[in-house]
């Protein structure tokens, strides 16, 4: 019986990743560290200016502050592991390591995708219902809002992840790709895996397709409010209030419907992984140089933080 487990349950993965290349490994190595600590640096930044400057207590900072953390989060489940691949001649994950990682990463991209379409209500709200914004966007319905992206997203990742668990690989342990993720383990599979396709599409149609949907929705209403306001400026501003937000939905989204909208050929396939690299490491990096660079608000707090508050102590 321990030999029929062993065989149906590798004690390691492989993860293959790039290393038909092994010459470029170095190479992804430094980018990927340097994107990791850039990100993490700018989002415990935002984070920080969020909690710290009361001017940020509003509901636009608490969703940004619950993107920051998770997009730390996100990384943290992915980059440690691939950097020791990258560097060294193992590629190898352990299976108890595997699954904790594809199960962290599910929830934590399908927490993102319902926390953008939160943060598109909020624009919403702001920029349609100006009067009656602090009424809708109340200290409860922000943390009902948020709780709800979290907590969809852990359910959707528990019943998706578990149901691949049960799967038996038959000794295949070979995943080509950076890092482990839940359509690759479906694909080791010696049965057949239809319920889990129709569970991982129904799925991706209630956190990706209904959150996109509702973001659409959502600035088709802001597009109709902002064309109707007769200045100049106040269009101007209503469009830098939805610009970091606009431009990070892109880059999430974008990313995601590029990379599952490709035919599956070999070559889709490496530009897949690149992609699942994006969207990973260097979307989390550009979140909060979006947010900041693009925001007056979020310069002021830094501003006000490390001069008037550290430097007046120095």
């Amino acid at each position: 019986m321990l030999g029929i487990v062993n065989v149906s349950y590798p004690e390691v993965f492989i993860l293959l990743g790039i290393s038909e290349k092994p010459s470029l490994e170095p190479i992804l190595f430094m980018l990927v560290s340097l994107f990791y600590v850039v990100s993490v640096f700018g989002n415990s930044i935002i984070i920080l200016a969020s909690c710290m400057d009361l001017h940020l207590h509003t509901p636009m900072y608490f969703f940004l502050t619950n993107l920051s953390f998770l997009d730390i989060s996100l990384t943290t489940s992915i980059v440690p592991q691939l950097l020791v691949n990258l560097w060294g001649p193992e590629k190898t994950i352990s299976y108890a390591g595997c699954v904790v990682q594809f199960y962290i990463s599910h929830w934590l991209g399908a927490t993102e995708c319902v926390l953008l379409a939160v943060m598109s209500y909020d624009r919403y709200a702001a920029i349609c219902r100006p009067l009656h914004y602090t009424t809708i966007m109340r200290p409860q319905l922000c943390m009902g809002l948020a709780f709800t992206s979290w907590f969809g997203g852990l359910i959707t990742s528990l019943v998706g992840s578990t149901l691949t668990i049960l799967l038996p690989l038959c000794g295949n342990n070979q995943i080509d790709h950076f890092f482990c993720e839940m359509p690759l383990i479906m694909q080791l599979a010696c049965v057949d895996t239809s319920l889990n396709e129709i569970e991982m599409y129904l799925a991706s149609f209630i956190v990706v397709v209904l959150p996109l949907g509702l973001i659409l929705i959502s600035y088709g209403h802001i597009t109709q409010a902002v064309l109707k306001i007769k200045s100049a400026e106040g269009r101007r501003k209503a469009f830098n209030t939805c610009s970091s937000h606009v431009a990070v939905v892109s880059l999430f989204y974008g990313s995601i419907i590029f990379m599952y909208l490709q035919p599956s050929k070999s070559n889709s396939h490496e530009q897949g992984k690149f992609i699942a690299l994006f969207y990973t490491v260097v979307t989390p990096m550009l979140n909060p140089l979006i947010y900041t660079l693009r925001n007056k608000d979020v310069k002021r707090a830094l501003n006000h933080i490390l001069f008037e508050k550290y430097c007046a102590k120095i």
